[in-house]
């Protein structure tokens, strides 16, 4: 059996069920834990600065799903999906096994390619799978950003139902990258940016990923470079659409914020930060 070690270094999130159950247990004792969703998307930073926003997002998902698939990003559009080919995950609550029929029947259905890189988007996500659904098998898949990861997400739900899987699907991206650390500061720096970001550029998106039209969203995400990977929302946008025949709810925000939020120095903006959001579809 081939193993997908963790690569990301310390620092990300714990590296012990012990820790990762810690990290949890507050926010487990603040937040309501309803389980009514069968998609969302979570942010992928460090958990130092979204993890408590992506566990609002584990708390929304049914629990009795057969395979959770997290769609990840970082691709160009019009590249071709890539997906882990490995039988099953390292976590730090073990070995988490892959749905290899899934697996078999969506990659060749997609044309995936094998996903050999390190990433964030899909691993960061990994230690809340496992502690939240220990009994469930995973898929690990990254969508470009392209109307393709749409349809991508109508043909997860299509196998699901051909092959007999109750699934849940979890997109992975960040919002706004803002500052010199990434290259865009249209509206300087300090809390007039920070203020920006919130308010427009980010709020902006979030209205295009209720809207449910992947169109809108792709272009948001482009022009305004509020989201990293968008085609892991497009991927669970289009998994809800073929779910629901078309209709689909639409989303709700459960938690927002970002990097500037956990800065040590109260009252200071830090030159450069990012927008994180948590959403489900019930």
């Amino acid at each position: 059996m081939s193993l997908r070690k963790t690569c990301l270094p310390p620092g990300w999130y714990p590296q012990t069920s012990e820790g990762v159950s810690r990290f949890l247990a507050k926010i487990l004792q603040e937040n309501r834990d309803d389980g009514t969703a069968s998609a969302a998307v979570a942010p992928h930073a460090g958990w130092r600065y979204s993890g408590a926003i992506a566990a609002r997002v584990f708390l929304s998902l049914k629990r009795d799903a057969d395979t959770v698939v997290v769609i990840g990003g970082h691709i160009p559009g019009g590249m071709s999906p890539l997906m882990a080919e490995e039988d099953a995950m390292e976590t730090p609550f073990g070995e988490m096994p892959v749905d290899k029929e899934f697996r078999l029947a969506l990659g060749q259905s997609l044309g995936c390619l094998p996903d050999r890189y390190t990433d964030n988007t899909v691993e960061v996500q990994l230690p809340m799978v496992h502690y939240f659904f220990p009994a469930a098998k995973l898929l690990w898949l990254r969508l470009p950003a392209d109307e393709n990861s749409f349809e991508a997400g109508r043909e997860i739900a299509r196998i699901a139902e051909k092959i007999g899987r109750k699934l849940v699907v979890l997109g992975s991206t960040d919002l706004t990258h803002y500052g010199d650390n990434y290259g865009y500061s249209p509206h300087g720096g300090g809390k007039k940016a920070l203020a920006w970001v919130r308010d427009v550029n980010d709020a902006n998106f979030i209205a295009a990923v209720k809207s449910g039209d992947p169109r809108v969203i792709l272009d948001r995400a482009e022009k305004d470079r509020s989201a990293c990977s968008a085609g892991a929302v497009l991927g669970a946008l289009g998994f809800v659409k073929a779910e629901a025949q078309g209709s689909g709810a639409e989303a709700e925000l459960l938690a927002y914020g970002t990097s500037a939020d956990v800065n040590p120095h109260v009252g200071e903006v830090p030159d450069s930060f990012v927008g994180y959001g948590a959403f489900c579809w019930r």
